[in-house]
């Protein structure tokens, strides 16, 4: 099934998903200044901490969305409307086992979030109170991981940024009112988190559930095959190893730089906002990747891979350049706009080139993941994470101790690099071994 890829159609997917994902910080900004309004450091201490606590639980559930992406790419590319449904529920029956999972064991996630902080008592109360709340929206965040999946795999980034603007906008405004007007505080702030999660799930089934029913009904033997549901874990699975190799891989960054005092942990916290931000936008053109390849590959379509590849990549380096240089010339402005402390703001500012950079050297890395998830090749993404995190700890043994914190950030750098690096070079056998397995269209 011929299709072509366009600068147009990469830029359909990229805009809609980049404004997506730069709605995300704005619920964590007014959740932070609701909470701060009650001018209590330990309550701002449990949030953040609670925050952390459920960033990691659920970023090691990231594979959802992803897996389901690749899925129902390739199925939308071969015209298998049936098959991307059951996609779609086989992913709905994982998150809803997963999600009441985590919410039942919602103590125990809180204990182990207290365990690693060591806060004083009154944060670990916060924290305590926050996980335990937020945990009861986990089947409907689980949920929406696998909506956006779907949507993402047809290619329908204007939905997913409404699914996004409103799932974020309910957040805030019930930040808002109940944490601010009610004076609910952190427990506030947790329960708009949970109203946001099930807004968007109840939206996201209601236009699911009434496309469905102008299709042709499924039949839930197909749903429930044996087979399809393994190739789904194992998707899951290697994607999650690899989410779980990028937490220790910056773990390991703010454990060492930790190493070097607390002023120079504070400038690489404050470094790392730069990098986080321009991941924003890259996920963007990433999720492009995924589609298309995606496509590409169910499709049986070679030029249409590697048109994908190419347009996306050539636009993620562009963007990665504007990125960077926009932090060499602004980035000094913005340092001392996000830190008031002299000490903080003068190491910042010094390895400022480092982090800036980042965007270039970690765009390929990002790339190719959304090519690598696209195709389902997620074993060579599993791999290649594992040695480029093994790369990472040898430079972190080495580096650092020879070129201080300088040594850090090239260690970080060297990961990034890695990632790509390695993935780019298996990209040309793979797509060979893939695209000459079948009959591929000209």
């Amino acid at each position: 099934m011929p299709f072509a890829v366009t600068n147009r159609s990469v830029l359909a997917i990229a805009v809609p998903m980049t404004l997506a994902y730069l709605t995300t910080p704005f619920i964590g900004l007014v959740g932070t200044a609701v909470v701060g309004q009650f001018g209590d450091a330990a309550l701002l201490g449990g949030l953040a901490a609670g925050a952390v606590a459920f960033d990691v639980v659920f970023t090691s559930f990231n594979f959802l969305r992803a897996g389901t992406t690749a899925l129902v790419a390739q199925a939308f590319g071969r015209g298998d409307a049936a098959e991307e449904q059951a996609v779609f529920w086989r992913a709905v029956v994982i998150a809803l086992i997963a999600g009441i999972v985590l919410a039942l064991t919602a103590p125990l996630t809180s204990l182990a979030g207290q365990w690693f902080m060591q806060a004083e008592p009154r944060v670990s109360e916060t924290l305590d109170h926050y996980v335990r709340i937020r945990m009861l929206g986990a089947p409907f965040a689980l949920i929406n991981y696998a909506i956006l999946g779907y949507i993402l795999g047809r290619g329908e980034g204007s939905f997913a940024l409404f699914l996004q603007a409103t799932l974020n906008g309910v957040n805030i405004a019930i930040s808002l009112w109940l944490g601010l007007h009610m004076g609910w505080g952190v427990e506030g702030v947790a329960w708009a988190a949970v109203a946001g999660e099930a807004a968007g799930m109840a939206i996201g089934l209601a236009v699911l559930l009434r496309r469905f029913g102008r299709e042709p009904k499924l039949a839930w033997g197909r749903v429930f095959d044996a087979a399809a549901f393994k190739r789904l874990f194992v998707l899951n699975r290697d994607i999650m190893i690899r989410s779980l190799s990028l937490l220790v891989a910056f773990a390991l960054f703010t454990r060492q730089g930790a190493q070097f005092g607390t002023v120079t942990l504070a400038a690489n916290a404050v470094l790392m906002n730069f990098f986080i931000a321009a991941g924003f936008f890259l996920d963007g053109f990433a999720a492009a990747a995924e589609q298309l390849a995606g496509r590409a590959v169910g499709a049986r379509y070679e030029p249409a891979f590697r048109k994908a590849v190419y347009l996306c990549s050539i636009w993620g380096f562009a963007l990665a350049g504007s990125m960077t240089t926009a932090l060499l010339v602004f980035g000094v402005d913005l340092i001392q706009l996000i830190s008031t402390a002299e000490d903080v703001r003068v190491i910042a500012i010094a390895f400022l080139p480092w982090a800036a950079f980042t965007a270039l050297s970690g765009v390929l890395a990002f790339q190719m993941d959304g090519v690598f998830i696209g195709a389902a090749w997620s074993r060579d993404m599993r791999n290649m994470m594992v040695l480029s995190l093994l790369v990472f700890i040898a430079a972190l043994m080495t580096l650092p101790a020879a070129y201080g914190n300088a040594g850090l950030w090239a260690s970080l750098h060297l990961l990034l690099a890695a990632r790509g690096l390695c993935l780019l070079l298996l990209l040309r056998s793979r797509a060979r071994a893939t695209f000459q397995s079948g009959v591929v269209a000209h």
